[in-house]
């Protein structure tokens, strides 16, 4: 797969989101752990899912759940929670909330969002250049990012994060107890119909072997070397 294929992959899976959605339905119910461990996983890793920690968040979703006490793997699948079509929607409610607790006017708009990015990155490569050359680093930039852009979407993301990881933690326990009962109950039976024919193939090769054991004179007149 090339790197276009990737990105493309990343931005809009070919089988579509609600297919990825299903898929990691589908692995979290099948994980081999109890419901409430599986369920705390999952709040973690959605809560993590939530915050913006580009690069960090399997790592943080590790953390929290060991810190909840719930399954990792659940909380790495749950941290897909977000994709690229929601984010920025979830983006701007969070940094509007955020902005509402730490009581910042500042108008959330493209142009206000795109030059706090383009003066931390200007901040960030200047930086990285002062330390081959006589420049000092500056720092104006990565501030107002800091405090108008990072502060308040993290701060407002937790309070939509809880909630929402609160519904998929109670959500998640019913789902793998149903599952994990249904594929209890299918092994059962499984189990039960290899018994049956365990059964039926022992009953088989004991009759085969009592005609196998009859003598020849007691095989009737129609047996070897009757006149």
């Amino acid at each position: 797969m090339g790197w276009s294929a990737w990105l493309r992959e990343q931005v809009y899976p070919r089988g579509g989101f609600k297919r990825a959605t299903r898929y990691v339905v589908h692995r979290m119910r099948r994980l081999p752990d109890q419901p409430h461990r599986v369920a705390r996983g999952v709040f973690a890793g959605s809560l993590i899912g939530f915050l913006p920690l580009p690069g960090l968040q399997f790592l943080a979703a590790w953390g929290a759940a060991r810190l909840a006490r719930g399954n990792m793997l659940a909380a790495l699948l749950a941290t897909f929670n977000t994709n690229p079509v929601t984010t920025p929607f979830f983006a701007v409610l969070a940094m509007t909330l955020g902005h509402w607790i730490l009581g910042i006017e500042a108008p959330l708009n493209a142009d206000y969002i795109g030059h706090a990015f383009a003066g931390a990155g200007s901040d960030l490569w200047f930086n990285f250049t002062a330390i081959f050359g006589p420049e000092k680093a500056r720092w104006d930039g990565l501030i107002q990012f800091w405090h108008e852009i990072y502060l308040p979407y993290f701060i407002g993301a937790l309070g939509p994060g809880i909630v929402i990881s609160a519904i998929a933690y109670y959500v998640t326990i019913p789902l793998v107890e149903a599952y994990q009962k249904a594929r209890a109950a299918t092994a059962h039976e499984r189990g039960e119909r290899r018994r049956k024919m365990r059964a039926k193939l022992a009953e088989a090769a004991a009759a085969i072997s009592r005609r196998d054991e009859v003598p020849g004179d007691e095989a009737g007149d129609d047996g070897p070397g009757a006149p």
